[in-house]
C-alpha cells in the first residue's frame, strides 16, 4: 500500500486541461520528486492534495483511504509563492500559524524556540517580516511548515532564495525529517537536488505523466554505453586501438594524465576495451557514465513535445 496516491486525476480550468489522468504513487517514508516544466500541472496536483481545490475526476488517497477534510492537519505545505504577512513580527506570525495547525500556545512556543535556536535566528523574533531577506523569510516559512510534525510534507521549490550554504542546511533538515518518519513530496527544477534527495520521481509534461520510477533505475535505463577512461599514454595510439568497436568522443590531458570519454559500439564490453589498450596505456580508472537527471528531463520532455506535435 502506498502512503499517498493520485489515481487518474483530471482537472480542467475553463478551456485548459491542467491534469489529464495523472497517477502518483508515493511510498511511505520516502522523498518523492514531482517534476515537470513550467505549466506542466505540478502545482495544480499539489493544490488538489492540499484540498485547496478538487479534482474533476479521479481520487487522492492517504494511507489507503480517500483524502478527508481533516487530513490537512497531517500535511505541511511550503508553497513556491510564499505567504507570510509582511507587516507582522516574525515570532507573532510563527506562533499564529502554529496555532492554526492545532498546536497549543505552550507547545508552539516550545517548538518554535527549538527551531529558532537550531537555525540561529533568535534575533529575528521581534523583527517584521518585511525587514528580512527572501532567504530569511524562507527559513521562517520552512519552520512553520514542519513545526506540527506532519506525516506528509510538500515542498514546492524549497531552495528558492537560498545561498549554497543555507540550501545545504535545508537539504540536511529534509533528510533528517525523512529519517524521523516523514514522507516528503518535493517539487523543483533543480535536477541536482533531485539526484541528491529523491528516491523516486514522477515527471509530468503537458498535463500527463510521461516518466515515473526509482531514480537509480531511471538513470540506468537511459544510459548510453559511455565510459570515462583515465589513463597515461599516447592519445593518438589509444584512438587507433579503440577504432572499430569504440568511438572516442573526447580526450583531455592535464599534467600528463588523460581522461577520455568512450562510447562502446557493436555490443562491445569494458573487458574488450581493456584488452584493446592494455599494452599501450597505463589504466588509472574505468567508470560507466550515467546520464544526469537534468539530461533525462530535457530528453524525455523534448520527446514528449515532439510526439504531441506529430499527432
Amino acid at each position: 500500500m502506498m502512503f499517498l496516491e493520485a489515481k487518474q486525476v483530471v482537472k480542467k480550468f475553463a478551456n485548459h486541461l491542467a491534469l489529464n489522468e495523472v497517477n502518483l504513487q508515493v511510498p511511505e517514508n520516502s522523498i518523492y520528486g514531482l517534476l515537470g516544466p513550467n505549466g506542466a500541472g505540478k502545482t495544480t496536483l499539489i493544490r488538489i492534495i492540499n484540498q485547496i481545490t478538487g479534482p474533476d475526476s479521479g481520487e487522492i488517497t492517504l494511507n489507503g483511504r480517500p483524502l478527508q477534510a481533516d487530513d490537512v492537519h497531517s500535511i505541511g505545505y511550503l508553497p513556491e509563492e510564499r505567504g507570510l504577512y509582511k507587516k507582522m513580527k516574525v515570532g507573532e506570525q510563527a506562533l499564529y500559524l502554529a496555532r492554526l495547525k492545532g498546536l497549543s500556545r505552550h507547545d508552539a512556543t516550545k517548538k518554535l524556540k527549538y527551531w529558532f535556536e537550531k537555525f540561529e535566528i533568535q534575533p529575528w523574533w521581534d523583527k517584521k517580516v518585511e525587514e528580512l531577506s527572501k532567504g530569511m523569510q524562507q527559513k521562517i516559512q520552512f519552520v512553520v511548515t514542519v513545526l506540527h510534525e506532519p506525516k506528509l510534507l510538500i515542498f514546492d521549490e524549497p531552495f528558492s532564495g537560498f545561498d549554497p550554504i543555507n540550501a545545504n542546511l535545508l537539504k540536511q533538515e529534509i533528510l533528517t525529517l525523512k529519517e524521523n518518519g516523514a514522507t516528503i513530496l518535493f517539487s523543483t527544477h533543480n535536477m541536482g537536488s533531485v539526484e541528491e534527495l529523491c528516491d523516486h520521481i514522477t515527471l509530468i509534461n503537458q498535463a500527463k505523466t510521461i516518466l515515473t520510477g526509482q531514480i537509480d533505475e531511471i538513470r540506468h535505463s537511459y544510459k548510453d554505453n559511455l565510459i570515462k577512461f583515465d589513463f597515461t599514454g599516447d592519445d593518438e595510439v589509444i584512438k587507433q586501438k579503440l577504432s572499430g568497436n569504440f568511438n572516442v568522443e573526447s580526450i583531455q590531458a592535464v599534467n600528463g594524465y588523460h581522461t577520455a570519454f568512450v562510447k562502446m559500439l557493436n555490443n562491445a564490453t569494458i573487458n574488450d576495451m581493456i584488452g584493446a589498450v592494455i599494452n599501450d596505456a597505463q589504466i588509472h580508472g574505468l567508470q560507466e557514465v550515467l546520464p544526469t537527471m537534468n539530461d533525462i528531463f530535457i530528453k524525455v520532455v523534448e520527446q514528449s513535445n515532439l510526439s504531441k506535435t506529430q499527432k
